[in-house]
């Protein structure tokens, strides 16, 4: 076990404030919770199986509804698990500030002797979300909509495909981050190692609070900044960690459905689509 260790979040400013207050100590070893979002889109490959590293929709793609990834040919490409070997491509600001953090810990690390390593976490759920905020992650949104009888609002067709893993497996990662020694150096992605289209995840989600009449809403419209597909490759998780997920999301929303209805959610879905609206971010 190591004497000292530190798990990172926040925004890249703090972290390298507390990366600066960290030179005095230097403690063992440092994990940064990063994110799945610096992939931008995930891995495609080609109908010859072709792995491409980078690719991206164009606006005149979304507004004709064309919502699948295609080549240059007008080829349909097929999504696969995305690796840590895939360029990132920041297509948000959000995404900017987690890769900004997980570079500046490994940074450190390196300058500093210090053991760095970096998780990219991909769509976390569980008990304890914020649900009043519609930016915080579809479940919550979800759960919010559905806790007050209003249909879940998916952008797109809703066949776009998402990781998500549950808090409690990337609490372990995080453990086993700290503790085994073939983990320092490492950017590793952290997730169940399965794909969920939106629309199932609202499917099950509605079904596990008893209300599997209300249905999805398909807008059919686009939210700016949005991927298609990106789901983990948790192959180097497995080798370096000994990571295994042991949360389904089908098998594990009983736990969060709970807190939904302890907690009380606020629903600011239509608040959202409407601020999305006005600032032309949806098409």
């Amino acid at each position: 076990m190591y004497e000292i260790a530190r798990y990172i979040s926040g925004n890249d400013l703090g972290t390298a404030v507390l990366l600066e207050a960290m030179i005095g100590r230097r403690p063992k070893r440092v994990v940064v919770a990063s994110s799945m979002s610096v992939y931008g889109e995930g891995r495609y490959e080609t109908a010859d199986g072709a792995q491409l590293d980078l690719v991206r929709r164009r606006s005149e793609q979304i507004k004709a509804g064309q919502w699948n990834l295609r080549d240059v040919d007008g080829k349909a490409l097929k999504p696969i698990a995305t690796d840590e070997e895939k360029p990132v491509d920041l297509a948000s600001i959000y995404a900017l500030t987690k890769y900004a953090q997980e570079k500046q810990v490994l940074i450190f690390g390196e300058a500093y002797g210090v053991e760095a390593v970096a998780l990219r976490l991909f769509n976390v759920f569980g008990a304890g979300q914020a649900l009043s905020n519609p930016y915080t992650g579809v479940l919550a949104n979800f759960a919010s909509r559905l806790a007050n009888g209003q249909a879940p609002m998916i952008f797109e067709d809703g066949e776009q495909r998402r990781d998500f893993v549950h808090v409690r497996d990337v609490a372990r990662a995080f453990r086993l981050a700290l503790e085994k020694p073939n983990a320092p150096g490492h950017v590793i992605n952290i997730g169940s190692g399965q794909a969920y289209t939106i629309t199932e995840v609202a499917t099950l989600l509605a079904e596990a609070m008893g209300v599997p009449e209300i249905r999805p809403e398909i807008m059919n419209k686009a939210r700016s900044g949005d991927i298609r597909n990106c789901f983990a490759d948790i192959a180097k998780a497995r080798e370096l960690l000994g990571f295994e997920p042991r949360f389904k999301l089908e098998n594990a929303l009983g736990p969060f459905v709970d807190w939904v209805k302890q907690t009380g959610a606020i629903d600011r879905g239509a608040e959202m689509k409407r601020q999305l609206e006005e600032r032309g971010l949806v098409s």
